[in-house]
């Protein structure tokens, strides 16, 4: 990324078996980048079989300079990926803010593969003190990652929390191709 040093930074991180091209990260990056944001969709390593170590080093390697101009929007398993890299990081340097969208900090039922991933307990007070500003979106109807472990996560945050009635997991599938709460919710933090 070659940004500005104001220029809003913002970060997408998608989740299991997705990429840079999936649901609705394209037409987020076009819809940001149209508003004068710096926009990269990270594009994880071996989504079909992902592994903890992989997908931090990933971000690590891609996320330069982090300050209070940068965000990150992360679906799914790129949500607890982004906290894991987050709370690396630096808390008195605390970054501008994060959208979770069916975010998860538990293991799922239905993916034991994915456990790795939330083996080791978040530092929560931590992630309040490295992130102005975050945000938890759900559905309600999300067979994937249940509603009540996104609404939980967004406790443990302090995040505010959108939760809407039917939208799955916001998958392509799901009739997700643009999805503009995120965009709404991130210009507001942006504004803020």
């Amino acid at each position: 990324m070659s940004s500005t040093p104001d220029q809003q930074k913002v970060y997408i991180i998608h989740g299991y078996r997705a990429s840079p091209g999936s649901h609705w990260f394209p037409w987020l990056r076009e819809r940001l980048t149209e508003a004068g944001a710096d926009v990269e969709i990270l594009a994880m390593p071996t989504p079909q079989e992902p592994k903890l170590d992989a997908w931090i080093t990933q971000v690590e390697a891609a996320v330069r300079d982090i300050d209070s101009h940068t965000y990150f929007v992360a679906h799914s398993l790129g949500c607890i990926t982004t906290l894991r890299y987050l709370q690396k990081q630096n808390p008195a340097k605390p970054i501008g803010g994060i959208v979770l969208v069916s975010g998860f900090a538990k293991p799922l039922p239905e993916l034991p593969m994915l456990d790795e991933f939330t083996q080791q307990a978040l530092d929560d007070e931590r992630l309040i003190r490295s992130v102005k500003r975050r945000a938890v979106i759900a559905a309600k109807d999300d067979s994937i990652v249940p509603h009540a472990y996104s609404k939980e996560l967004a406790e443990r945050l302090h995040a505010d929390f959108y939760e809407v009635e039917h939208g799955g997991h916001f998958l392509e599938s799901d009739g997700y191709t643009a999805l503009p709460l995120v965009a709404d919710v991130l210009a507001g933090m942006m504004a803020e």
